[in-house]
């Protein structure tokens, strides 16, 4: 099929080029142009978070130049430098005033979900009761060791850092287990915050943050790839994309239970003096109707109400 061409404004006004242009994504300003578009469609579900809690553009601003100090000083110091103040600010563009200012530690506001002792302890419980539902009901403490109890799980899931009674009394906030009589139940099949916005946002940043780095350190290519991989569809209907959702719930349980059982040998063959961290996920997403692909209609130009003269 013939194809019609355009010249390029160089060509119409008679000017030869020195050589075959270069396509835009081997120029600087070509990949500038690609990383933004993936940092648009990765920040845009966060964005929507943003605006539903009130969030306006002067947080995010401050937040993304704070973000931009620490990977900039970050950067430096793998390559075995200590920043300064110029180089701070050549790396991110921002003036020599604004990086004077914002050169300090970033206070954290959400607890790290790897961390949380309360996490460690249902997550060991659900791996004891999938390998034996009796195990669904506990002693909070037991006398004879060969009894399994939540204090010996906190125990062992904390390496004895946390008291089992502030543990316990924490998933009992959330829901998460039932204590009564002396004894401690399972009431939810994994440790999932849905009554705690603090806890839901913690795994929402962890989550997607160890998502995006596997995504990021393969694209950068300086170490092994990491397993990043997804499988899509569309134009189905809602009711295949629920049913195949549940499938991908089905098969997720047992590669769940699986590398549960891998993490806590490895946590416990290691001791304390083993710093490395790890996380293995699944997610599913699907809509009818307005997406991100989906073109809005045109905003209007003036304000409700207002005519023009």
């Amino acid at each position: 099929m013939a194809t019609k061409h355009t010249g390029s404004k160089s060509s119409r006004h008679g000017r030869k080029r020195r050589g075959p242009a270069q396509p835009m994504g081997h120029t600087r300003a070509g990949q500038i142009a690609w990383v933004l578009g993936a940092f648009a469609r990765a920040l845009r579900p966060l964005v929507r978070l943003a605006l539903a809690f009130g969030v306006k553009h002067a947080h995010l601003e401050e937040l993304l130049r704070d973000l931009l100090l620490d990977e900039a000083r970050r950067a430096w110091l793998e390559k075995g430098t200590e920043p300064n103040i110029s180089q701070l600010s050549v790396t991110t563009g921002l003036n020599r005033k604004a990086v004077t200012s914002r050169v300090r530690d970033t206070a954290v506001s959400l607890p790290q979900s790897e961390m949380s002792a309360e996490a460690r302890t249902l997550t060991l419980w659900l791996q004891m009761f999938a390998d034996d539902p009796a195990q669904r009901l506990l002693p909070i403490v037991s006398d004879d060791e060969s009894v399994p109890s939540f204090e010996a799980v906190a125990r062992r899931a904390s390496r004895g850092n946390v008291h089992h009674r502030a543990i316990l009394d924490e998933l009992v906030r959330l829901r998460m287990v039932i204590e009564r009589d002396g004894k401690a139940e399972l009431a939810v099949e994994g440790f999932v915050p849905a009554d705690d916005l603090k806890g839901m946002l913690s795994f929402l940043g962890d989550n997607g943050r160890d998502h995006l780095l596997a995504g990021v350190s393969n694209i950068l290519g300086n170490r092994p790839a990491l397993l990043e991989r997804s499988v899509f569809a569309s134009g189905i209907s809602l009711a295949e994309c629920e049913r195949i959702h549940q499938l991908a719930r089905e098969r997720w349980n047992g590669l769940h239970h699986e590398m549960t059982r891998e993490m806590r040998l490895a946590f416990e063959a290691a001791g304390e003096q083993k710093t490395a961290r790890m996380r293995v996920g699944i997610y599913t997403y699907y809509e009818d109707g307005l997406g991100e692909n989906t073109a809005l209609p045109a905003a209007p130009s003036e304000s409700p109400g207002r005519k023009s003269s």
